[in-house]
């Protein structure tokens, strides 16, 4: 499945091949214990908590900013969940974790989120920010919609936590019957 982005009209050429390499169309977060109806603070949580296994699922060229980073406009503060650096496209990642489907809003608060960052927070010598919607599920074609006339680079992905072995997996493993017999053959 290929990603849902609109990196072609919004990043600068020579960034487009690796940005589309660093983002995925879906996440699969199965280190995660969390319950089927977990909020977005919970999975934010989790997320930081075992950062070393997020950074491996979201890929090898990340770096891990912080989580609620805040922003003041105006006199008002805006919070990001989770903010990464890509180190090979020197850019922020900006990351909204949402704990249902997607919804076309969710790209008009990403695109604010990126204006504030590169206007305050991104240094001279860096790519524009990144940003990522990050959904339990998504309609392909409202994200369409909703990227279409979007200023900002924004890529929106699904996650799933895995909680069950898949089908194709189940009855190539051991029962756990089976290990037990074999933890006592081994005693």
């Amino acid at each position: 499945m290929t990603s849902q982005e609109n990196f072609e009209k919004n990043l600068p050429t020579e960034m487009r091949p690796e940005a589309k390499l660093a983002i995925k169309d879906e996440y699969t977060f199965d280190f995660l214990e969390l319950g089927e109806e977990h909020g977005e603070r919970e999975l934010e949580r989790a997320l930081s908590k075992n950062i070393e296994c997020f950074l491996k699922e979201v890929g090898y060229a990340y770096t891990f900013v912080g989580t609620q980073h805040r922003l003041e406009v105006d006199g008002q503060e805006f919070f990001i969940d989770l903010v990464l650096y890509h180190r090979t496209l020197k850019s922020l990642v900006a990351i909204e974790l949402k704990r249902g489907p997607f919804i076309p809003e969710y790209v008009g608060k990403m695109q604010f989120y990126l204006a504030i960052l590169n206007d305050t927070v991104r240094l001279k010598d860096e790519n524009p920010s990144i940003g990522i919607v990050l959904c339990r599920e998504k309609s392909r074609i409202i994200v369409e919609y909703a990227l279409k006339d979007s200023n900002e680079p924004i890529n929106v992905a699904s996650y799933r936590i895995v909680k069950e072995l898949p089908q194709e997996l189940k009855g190539q493993l051991p029962t756990p019957e089976q290990i037990e017999k074999l933890l006592e053959y081994i005693e």
